[in-house]
């Protein structure tokens, strides 16, 4: 892992942490980048992880990009409106491609400002927790942009369309409890109690069996865009592998013991 994240374990749950509270957890460079995704994948290959918690070293979760970097840009230091494009493909849009499909279940557990594309981050998880000392803002228009890494898509998604539209369009933060009315996060806790909180939710998740986890994980992701037709089809393919599985046996033989000891 580079010196961007930190990966830690708490039995089946991975623990990442956005490790450059220097920059505020900006992602500033390719190696975040890389990082990123290099995590994502590590994370789908090991089948021993269960559920990931994600969160931000410092006060801050995360900053969002490298003003310094956004500057050079419009300097033209990428050259042609072309090259820019690539820049984003190659760069930071790898990042919610990696993380918006990690097969196990994400809770980002927001510890202070999620800016610009620290809040798109955040609304990569699949469950976002906050501090209450947590804000987000979708401030690209504040810096004369666009959201470049796909938070027009995630933010709606998590917020609804209405309220996504105001974050974009004034560009301002909310605070961790305007987001809790909201629906951009699930709880608000006091500092200290964010990471129990966020592990306590992240084991009793991986508590379950895996194959389960990532299949039902799968399903999920495709219901938000999928036909309900094309839903049921994947559900029933995922279903004939769940019934052959293990822990499904497992699990069934002790509810029918506890049903015939009643």
């Amino acid at each position: 892992m580079s010196d961007y994240l930190k990966m830690e374990r708490d039995g089946a749950v991975a623990i990442v942490t956005l490790n450059r509270p220097q920059t505020r957890n900006a992602i500033s460079d390719n190696n975040a980048i890389e990082a990123l995704v290099a995590m994502s994948e590590a994370v789908n290959r090991d089948r021993s992880i269960h559920a990931l918690v994600l969160t931000g070293a410092g006060s801050a979760f995360c900053a969002g990009g490298d003003l310094v970097q956004l500057g050079q840009i419009g300097e033209g230091s990428l050259g042609e409106p072309a090259q820019i494009r690539h820049f984003y493909r190659e760069g930071i849009q790898r990042v919610p491609l990696a993380l918006c499909h990690i097969e196990v279940p994400t809770i980002a557990a927001v510890n202070g400002p999620a800016m610009g594309a620290g809040n798109d981050l955040a609304c990569m998880c699949d469950i976002r927790i906050a501090a209450d000392t947590a804000s987000f803002a979708e401030s690209f228009v504040k810096l004369g942009l666009i959201p470049g890494d796909g938070g027009a898509w995630l933010l709606q998604r998590a917020l609804g369309a209405s309220r996504a539209c105001e974050m974009a369009f004034t560009g301002e933060a909310i605070s961790a409890a305007q987001a809790l009315e909201w629906g951009l996060v699930s709880q608000v806790v006091p500092g200290e109690a964010l990471m129990p909180t966020a592990l306590e939710l992240a084991q009793r998740i991986a508590s379950n069996p895996g194959d389960a986890l990532r299949m039902t994980k799968r399903l999920m992701l495709e219901s938000r865009h999928g036909r309900l037709a094309d839903v049921l089809e994947l559900s029933a393919a995922l279903q004939s592998l769940a019934h052959n599985t293990k822990a499904h046996r497992d699990a069934l033989d002790v509810m029918l013991t506890r049903l015939r000891a009643r």
